[in-house]
């Protein structure tokens, strides 16, 4: 997983040529700590590229999505959100919501 920050935000993500799913999490959350895992798993199994956002360390990039919630992902493609999925899901409803079943 790439830990994502404002300076390397839009390189990783904006211009990526890949779909990106960031993971908008705080270090005080409960929910991102049980999704994490999850997110590791789907990575190495889907090859999907994934960040991780901490929100109390870069909160512009949160603001500028109107994220409201932690966990909050969104899938990217050429730049463009795609996707929304809040809160913590199990493996089998994330690979279903992402389309990767």
């Amino acid at each position: 997983m790439i830990k994502l920050t404002t300076e390397n935000y839009e390189e990783q993500v904006l211009r990526s040529d890949k779909p990106v799913l960031v993971e908008f999490w705080a270090e005080w959350c409960g929910p991102c700590k049980m999704v994490g895992p999850v997110l590791e798993q789907i990575e190495a199994e889907h090859g999907l590229t994934i960040g991780k956002l901490n929100t109390d360390e870069n909160p512009e990039i949160m603001n500028r999505y109107g994220v409201m919630a932690v966990p909050t992902m969104l899938l990217f493609e050429n730049g463009e959100p795609v996707k929304q999925i809040i809160g913590a899901k199990p493996k089998r409803l994330l690979v279903s919501e992402l389309g990767l079943a």
